[in-house]
């Protein structure tokens, strides 16, 4: 059975469109029906039922999907990986992800891929607009804190980094202060800014939950799309945060910031001990078709390997 009608097949499984199918493999939409019938001519029963809007998988087809779609992808980027060895890997590739995780993390390991003569494009983008660039091939490769959840892509694990609720050292000396009086919190924090980094804040809203805090009066006094940007608010004393250790790790060094001192919850007891530190996960992502490019798989390989963390 041939490569191509397999990749064909889970193409088309994927994009629930023989047009969709077409245009991502390159190929003209009859050479994809014909692969299909070909394949279905194999099986001996019907892999999709056609639709006005695309196709809908028959029961058969969903079995072989689920046994062949992920090895494919598999033994697609070994292949491209083996000629990425042999081939002339000059040429660019776009990496679309959150700003300053682009700029903190991924930039400073991008050396040697730039004197391979890969000529990279970053690229910033929300969580939303990353899952598209990379279906619609706008992108190459994608970095995000969330999962994948779209059967359109694949995605590994990249880093793991730890968070923290940070303030100016004045801001945390005035807590600890009223603290010490017999405040709390949630009242505390209630009176500062929260700054933010998107409309929903996902890491803000866990350091709430994990430590008991209700977010009932937490709401954001400022949004900015690049985190970096809250820093030097923070260090002249408007607000809090939540940050991934990358992003404050040499100002809790240098005392620029300071650490929130979280509540431990101890059988009905609250006190404010070295605070539980929770993590945040972040993986690069691709489309399949996007590995049978040499320099892409190279990129992605090298990526993982250089940035992988426990």
């Amino acid at each position: 059975m041939s490569l191509t009608r397999l990749r064909a097949f889970v193409e088309v499984y994927r994009q629930r469109s023989f047009t969709t199918a077409a245009r991502n493999l390159g190929l003209s939409q009859p050479a994809i029906s014909q692969a299909i019938a070909s394949l279905e001519a194999t099986v001996g029963r019907p892999l999709f039922e056609r639709h006005g809007r695309g196709v809908v998988p028959t029961g058969a087809a969903r079995d072989l999907a689920s046994d062949i779609g992920d090895r494919l992808d598999q033994a697609e980027a070994a292949l491209a990986q083996a000629r990425a060895r042999s081939a002339e890997l000059a040429g660019s590739i776009q990496i679309v992800g959150h700003p300053d995780f682009l700029a903190e993390v991924v930039a400073p390991q991008l050396g040697p891929l730039l004197e391979s003569g890969i000529r990279v494009r970053l690229q910033g983008g929300s969580r939303t607009e990353i899952e598209q660039w990379l279906i619609h091939g706008e992108a190459d490769l994608g970095v995000s804190s969330f999962p994948v959840t779209d059967r359109r892509l694949r995605g590994e694990q990249l880093r793991e980094e730890g968070v923290h609720a940070v303030a100016a050292p004045s801001v945390v000396a005035r807590l600890r202060t009223a603290l010490a009086a017999g405040s709390d919190l949630p009242t505390f924090l209630a009176g500062l800014p929260l700054l933010s980094y998107g409309l929903d804040h996902p890491l803000i809203e866990e350091w709430l939950r994990r430590h008991g805090v209700s977010q009932d009066h937490v709401s954001p006094a400022l949004v900015g799309q690049d985190v970096r940007s809250l820093r030097g608010l923070l260090e002249d004393g408007h607000g809090w945060t939540v940050l991934p250790e990358y992003l404050c790790r040499d100002r809790l060094e240098s005392g620029a910031l300071a650490e929130i001192p979280a509540p431990q919850l101890h059988t009905g007891q609250t006190d404010y001990g070295q605070p539980d530190h929770g993590k945040i996960s972040y993986h690069l992502i691709w489309a399949p078709s996007a590995l049978r490019q040499p320099r892409v798989a190279h990129v992605r390989h090298a990526l993982i390997w250089r940035l992988y963390r426990r």
